[in-house]
């Protein structure tokens, strides 16, 4: 869903009142946490969407890691999750379960289990996951810490929605965007447990708002001021060659209407790098803020876990719940 109707919607939901649930006074929080002990909460989420990809296991895989990857942003483990499935009469049972296995195969790489999942007869094929994880909420992290100073790494390149809409398109095939399914695939788990090991001040991970929705939203969580270098933005390959020939999502329209206001010097921006910023992504990388004298480290320690990670901008006190574009 377009996040202006959207927010419109959630306006209008009362709010909940119960002390244990830790993000209720969170803004823009990436999963649910209610508190079970004084050490442990839990940390929910859900996700689910139609076909990226024509393979269905690589479909199932990365159905699966986008699910997970609201748990490893706020610092959470994954315990359990339960699949959803909205699938065609019309197709074979084998390419079902070809989805679940790959979701399967994903939910067990990040040490979870399955424990169930509901089915309906649906037009479109649609899975996805509900998720649970733990975490405690002394070590919780949230997009509500940001802090002056502090330096923004991003650990996935970008432009998956622009390389997904080529490849429905028939312009690119799987083989010529192997790398952006091989990212998509990817766990979060990595970048997750080293930014915890290390210690940062705020995440929040890349999905369907564009790396600029997210942003914007860490930026009024925490009430300061982003500025990202927009010409050093990290992209999957073919993803600018893509954009050019105007191959670009429903949903890059739908962020740019909603989220463009929040830009500070948006008159400014050059085309390229607003089709980049705004690009829906799907299983992308998590954005952390960290401490500018941990950022050699953090960046060291998750190249040694096998996990690259981009330097992109930095936050500041100026233009408080804006964003600049260098």
């Amino acid at each position: 869903m377009a996040p202006g109707p959207l927010a419109q919607v959630l306006r209008q939901i009362p709010k909940v009142e119960d002390k244990n649930l830790l993000t209720a006074d969170i803004p823009f929080a990436d999963a649910g946490v209610y508190r079970i002990s004084p050490n442990c909460a839990l940390v929910q989420s859900i996700d689910f969407f139609t076909p990226i990809v024509n393979d269905p296991n690589i479909y199932g895989r990365i159905a699966a890691a986008n699910a997970l990857s609201d748990i490893y942003a706020m610092g959470g483990r994954p315990i359990t999750a339960l699949n959803l499935i909205g699938f065609p009469k019309c197709l074979g049972q084998e390419i079902l379960v070809a989805v679940l296995t790959g979701g399967a195969e994903k939910v067990h790489e990040a040490g979870a289990v399955i424990v169930g999942g509901h089915t309906v007869d649906d037009d479109e094929p649609k899975y996805g996951l509900s998720v649970t994880g733990l975490v405690d909420p002394a070590r919780l992290i949230t997009t509500a810490g940001a802090r002056p100073g502090d330096r923004l790494l991003l650990t996935k390149p970008l432009g998956t929605g622009i390389l997904a809409t080529a490849l429905k398109g028939g312009v690119l095939t799987e083989a010529d965007m192997r790398e952006a399914i091989d990212g998509m695939m990817t766990l979060n788990r990595v970048a997750s447990e080293t930014m915890q090991t290390i210690g940062v001040h705020a995440c929040t991970d890349i999905t369907g708002f564009g790396l600029l929705g997210h942003a914007l939203e860490l930026a009024r969580a925490s009430r300061v001021g982003i500025v990202l270098q927009g010409e050093q933005l990290p992209v999957y390959p073919q993803v600018f060659e893509m954009a050019a020939i105007g191959l670009i999502p429903e949903g890059g329209y739908n962020n740019r209407s909603h989220y463009l206001s929040g830009v500070f010097n948006r008159d400014d921006l050059k085309a390229t790098v607003l089709d980049i910023l705004t690009d829906p992504q799907t299983s992308g990388g998590l954005l952390i803020s960290v401490a500018a004298d941990k950022e050699e480290a953090l960046t060291q320690a998750l190249g040694t876990g096998g996990c690259r990670a981009w330097s992109i901008g930095r936050v500041t006190a100026d233009h408080p719940e804006k964003i600049r574009i260098e």
